[in-house]
């Protein structure tokens, strides 16, 4: 598959083609009846394009990239994989990096402590 076929964690299938082909400008309600069904990869994890970008309750996009930037502004974090995984060389000394699983990154606020 194609690199344009797969951004930020997200396997787009033939969307992007179907999307570009659209003729614009397009209501959101006119993009989601026409490929609302559309299953988008991420991760483990499906989504429907609908479920994707449904919730910006935009009224117009005036082009495919539009629509492009919606969507990836919509990817959550699930798509990304392991957070701050890096399969570099480990840290050079002095080189400040944070940890996988490091305070703050499972959306829980750290507790501070008396």
């Amino acid at each position: 598959m194609s690199d344009r076929n797969r951004e930020l964690g997200v396997e787009l299938g033939n969307l992007p083609e179907k999307l570009e082909g659209h003729d614009y400008p397009a209501s959101q309600d006119e993009l989601l009846e026409e490929y609302g069904d559309e299953e988008l990869e991420m991760g483990e994890e499906s989504i429907t394009f609908e479920e994707l970008i449904g919730p910006l309750n935009e009224d117009e996009y005036r082009s495919y990239e539009e629509v492009e930037q919606a969507m990836m502004n919509m990817v959550s974090d699930d798509a990304i994989g392991r957070k701050n995984y890096s399969d570099r060389t480990p840290p050079a000394p002095g080189e400040d990096r944070q940890e996988e699983g490091a305070p703050g990154q499972d959306g829980q606020r750290e507790q501070e402590s008396f």
